[in-house]
């Protein structure tokens, strides 16, 4: 036999795998990893309040009682008694809904990629908040869309500036966490949704409304979801998810949306997993019987808001003369802007050195960014290492 000639190279990965980047923040959590590293950087709740007890017990009789089910293949819209759990839960919070319009995902994070799929063919727009959440900005760039951030203030999107964003660009979607948004924490006012919600309806636009923080309220009266306002139902997706509230491990979110769109994510969720993991889903419905979660959640929201507090204590005593920041209402993060002169990205080795991290806010934007900015998450660490974790961040930021 000839000699083997040498083995010709591989075809090459899809563009858009090499396009997009990866996610800062993972980065940072990697390199920040070590015990005796505050970490402000991350996104993650407060392990020890999740109800590890409840949660367990659950599985246990899931397990116990209907083995065969739990183990075995589901449907890919999600198990009927957590699908009308949810809608139950949807409707007592001012959102009438059937179990039929919910579709359940793996993580709120495969509703936007499910989304994209059903939704984005390439070079179409996506609009989205300036800053805006790090994962949907990964998800619709993957997709191929071309995202634009839409102008606003501390109260959010500027409808005006929406509008003619639309009347130019044709936009598919806009893009919204309304609640305790990540990365700002600011919560758009009940006006402004209504705003937001006629221009979608006047102009022909989807809203996906994503809401992972809504229920960590600490104060202040809750807003309706902008698919309750007028114009909105027929055209807005809103996202749930019960990593925020029960468990991230857990793997489970939502999506509740009009028909055709549902049917269409059903399809796209065929193809990327079959379904969410059965057994997960019928724990999350038993502990939904047999535990309060509400109470639960307004156990967590308590501690949230004390250590909420320790951060806004100390907060000026570690940024630099001139700083400014966001006092949310709930949810997991504070955002703040140093003065002009520095750059976060370029700081945070510095700080990294002192034993504490953050996220600097340049990746959260989808045009240009404001270098001077940065992410901090509160829920993480107690009130005292919070207060650490400040002292060294000043010391890292005044070198």
């Amino acid at each position: 036999m000839p000699p083997l000639a040498a083995a010709a190279p591989v075809p090459p990965l899809a563009g858009r795998a090499t396009a997009i980047g990866g996610s800062p923040v993972r980065d940072i959590l990697a390199v920040t990893g070590r015990p005796e590293v505050i970490n402000f950087a991350g996104g993650l709740p407060a392990p020890e309040l999740f109800d590890v007890e409840g949660i367990a017990a659950a599985y246990r009789d899931v397990l116990a009682e209907v083995p065969e089910r739990a183990l075995q293949y589901a449907t890919t819209e999600g198990e009927p008694g957590l699908r009308a759990a949810l809608a139950e839960r949807t409707g007592a919070r001012g959102l009438a809904t059937d179990a039929d319009e919910v579709l359940v995902t793996t993580g709120s994070q495969q509703a936007l990629s499910l989304l994209a799929t059903a939704l984005l063919e390439p070079g179409d727009v996506v609009l989205v908040e300036d800053p805006c959440y790090l994962a949907a900005l990964q998800a619709f760039r993957f997709a191929g869309a071309r995202v634009i951030a839409v102008p606003g203030d501390a109260d959010g999107i500027d409808p005006w500036a929406l509008e003619d964003l639309v009347i130019r660009e044709r936009p598919k979607l806009l893009y919204t966490v309304p609640t305790f948004q990540n990365p700002t924490g600011r919560t758009m006012p009940g006006e402004r949704r209504a705003a937001v919600a006629a221009v979608a309806a006047r102009r022909g636009l989807w809203i996906v409304e994503d809401d992972p923080y809504g229920e960590l309220r600490f104060e202040g009266e809750r807003v309706p979801w902008i698919a309750s306002y007028d114009g909105a139902g027929d055209r807005t997706v809103l996202l749930g998810s019960f990593s925020k509230v029960m468990a991230p491990g857990l793997r489970l979110g939502w999506l509740r949306a009009p028909a055709a769109l549902r049917r269409a994510c059903a399809v796209a969720k065929q193809a990327a997993d079959l379904h969410t993991p059965t057994v997960n889903q019928l724990a999350a419905a038993r502990y939904l019987a047999d535990r309060d979660l509400d109470a639960h959640v307004a156990r967590v929201a308590g501690v949230y808001r004390e250590r909420r507090d320790a951060m806004l204590d100390g907060i000026a005593d570690a940024l630099p003369a001139g700083s400014s920041w966001t006092r949310p209402e709930g949810g997991m993060f504070l955002w703040a802007r140093l003065p002009e002169s520095y750059d976060t990205t370029a700081l945070l080795p510095r700080v990294v050195e002192q034993d504490v991290a953050y996220v600097p806010g340049a990746p959260f934007y989808a045009g240009e960014p404001d270098p001077a900015t940065l992410r901090l998450c509160f829920v993480t660490q107690t009130p005292e290492e919070i207060g650490e974790g400040l002292r060294r961040l000043g010391r890292g930021l005044r070198g």
